[in-house]
């Protein structure tokens, strides 16, 4: 196990270092100017000019990413070009959004994506075997955004049932917190709950097809320890392997919900910065979710030990 680790920790380093130089680089050869932008439309050549140099954007490309790498290692992930602070500092206070809304998002999918896709393998062709696939083909299809604007019209416009957007901090009360997140969390987890329960239905149908199975059964099993002690566990790798991509998708996700539901999250910092050309921004942000994606692979390959005990590294 240690052996694996360190083997996956070197190609995580890799991957990594061509995370960097891609995004670098694609920031760098995009179109237009970010000097320009900060000095605004009636600004002279000389102004420009100036702020560039200030940036440092008149170095060489080698010259900028290896001061960018170095200070990134030193823990600087630079100032915000436009906001004229720290990127870390700008990025905390936007976790909370985020934090909060991925992590109800993934409950939610999880909960009820393995549920509904255990039903269904149970009650193969049933009602809910039914009801999963045409929920599964209008979670797949419908874009997220399409999701949470029919959800503002009908439970927040026409109803007035919850808020229409923003955000309640968490340390103003759970109830608001709660309140706020429920349309964002519906609208991102949609999608999700059909991918895991359409993987978990087919997965447990392969399970309970089994002989063992079928002996459990003959020996007087119940329901819930077929399903339970018997069949999920023997389904897992593939659900939890799912629930990780899942999770690792969820980080594009948020960036359209949160700029759908007007939540000042770190998806809202992203498209504001791109807007604005604001290189440490986005730099840091794409960064940090590399490595978020990186160490979710790496914790998933991890916990198929603890579902299968055969899976050995």
């Amino acid at each position: 196990m240690a052996a694996y680790i360190i083997r996956r920790s070197i190609s995580a380093v890799a991957v990594m270092a061509m995370v960097g130089i891609f995004v670098f680089l694609l920031l760098r050869l995009a179109p237009g100017d970010p000097a320009a932008m900060i000095a605004g439309r009636s600004a002279t050549e000389e102004m420009i000019a100036g702020i560039r140099q200030q940036l440092g954007l008149n170095d060489p490309m080698p010259v900028q990413f290896i001061r960018w790498v170095r200070d990134m290692f030193g823990g600087d992930f630079g100032n915000s070009i436009f906001a004229g602070r720290p990127v870390l500092e700008l990025i905390s206070q936007r976790l909370e959004p985020t934090l909060s809304l991925s992590i109800l998002t993934i409950l939610l999918s999880v909960t009820v994506g393995v549920s509904f896709g255990i039903l269904a393998a149970w009650r193969t062709g049933g009602f809910v075997d039914r009801l999963l696939t045409a929920f599964s083909a209008f979670g797949y299809s419908v874009p997220v955004f399409v999701i949470g604007y029919f959800l503002i019209y009908f439970c927040a416009i026409k109803t007035h049932w919850l808020p229409v957007q923003g955000y309640a901090p968490i340390n103003g009360g759970l109830g608001p917190w709660f309140v706020h997140l429920i349309l964002p969390t519906v609208a991102l987890g949609l999608g999700y709950i059909a991918f895991i329960a359409r993987v978990t239905r087919a997965s447990m149908i392969e399970v309970l097809s089994e002989d063992y199975m079928r002996t459990a059964a003959a020996k007087g099993a119940s329901s819930y320890a077929m399903l339970f002690h018997h069949a999920l566990k023997n389904a897992g790798v593939p659900i939890l392997t799912v629930i990780g991509i899942s999770f690792a998708y969820l980080i594009g996700g948020v960036v359209l919900t949160e700029t759908v539901f007007n939540i000042p999250g770190i998806g809202r910092l992203v498209v504001d910065a791109i807007n604005n050309r604001d290189y440490p921004i986005i730099q840091s942000v794409l960064i940090l979710t590399s490595g978020l994606y990186v160490v979710i692979n790496l914790t998933v390959d991890l916990a198929y030990t603890l579902v299968d005990p055969r899976i050995r590294y």
